[in-house]
């Protein structure tokens, strides 16, 4: 792909719009030749192209382009839901930093889906195991100041950084603690959301990403720094 090529087109879009609205196997069958050429084909690209450029700030980033590796099945799991469409209605890619499982290190997300793009950085849920890491980290007389003043960075820069799952301040640590409200946090991260613009569509895909993810990075850094302090 030479430098001034783009790597989406409209269909993508189109593409999950109509699947929304027909979303059954018989139709997916019927147009898989369609999400192959404008979902799955581009993603790849993408994801090898993405990847070269956020190693620029961020060393060991790993971006396989695979599904179930940086980009995310189509099938959605309906085993416990009671909504039984087959396949998700987004396209959702993620290149991660760390030596644990995929989704038990901080990252890079992109997300596309009708009328709405995301990107993101961060956990936005930490596994069981990494509630108490984090919460830990927060409590810490170093890693807590840390933590807000990443938090404060980004949010300067006009980022949303989330995301408050629990009510009440866990157990174990004081209701009045000076950095509370994080300690009611679930996941942390920072993200950019909006109307799916034209550059999603050009070879500038990649400039306007990555002024986001570097953005957002201080908030990246910090997850990172506490789930894997060698990188």
């Amino acid at each position: 792909m030479s430098s001034d090529e783009s790597f989406f087109t409209r269909d993508v879009v189109n593409f999950f719009r109509d699947l929304s609205m027909n979303n059954t196997r018989e139709w997916f069958h019927d147009n898989k030749e369609r999400y192959e050429a404008s979902v799955l084909e581009p993603s790849k690209r993408f994801v090898v192209a993405m990847g070269e450029r956020l190693g620029e700030i961020a060393p060991d980033v790993i971006a396989v382009p695979r599904v179930n590796r940086s980009l995310f099945r189509l099938n959605r799991d309906v085993r416990f839901s009671r909504d039984k469409s087959p396949y998700k209605t987004q396209l959702g890619i993620y290149m991660w930093q760390g030596t644990g499982p995929r989704m038990e290190n901080p990252g890079f997300y992109f997300h596309i889906e009708p009328g709405k793009y995301m990107a993101a950085v961060g956990m936005y849920m930490f596994p069981p195991d990494l509630v108490e890491v984090y919460r830990k980290g927060v409590d810490d007389d170093n890693l807590g100041p840390e933590l807000v003043k990443a938090v404060d960075t980004v949010e300067k820069r006009g980022y949303h950084v989330g995301d408050k799952k629990f009510k009440r301040v866990p157990g174990g640590y004081p209701q009045d603690h000076e950095r509370a409200e994080f300690l009611k946090y679930g996941g942390l991260y920072a993200m950019d959301e909006g109307p799916v613009s034209d550059w999603v569509f050009t070879d500038k895909i990649l400039e306007e990403l990555m002024e986001r993810y570097e953005a957002m990075l201080p908030v990246h850094q910090w997850v990172l720094k506490l789930i894997d302090p060698d990188l």
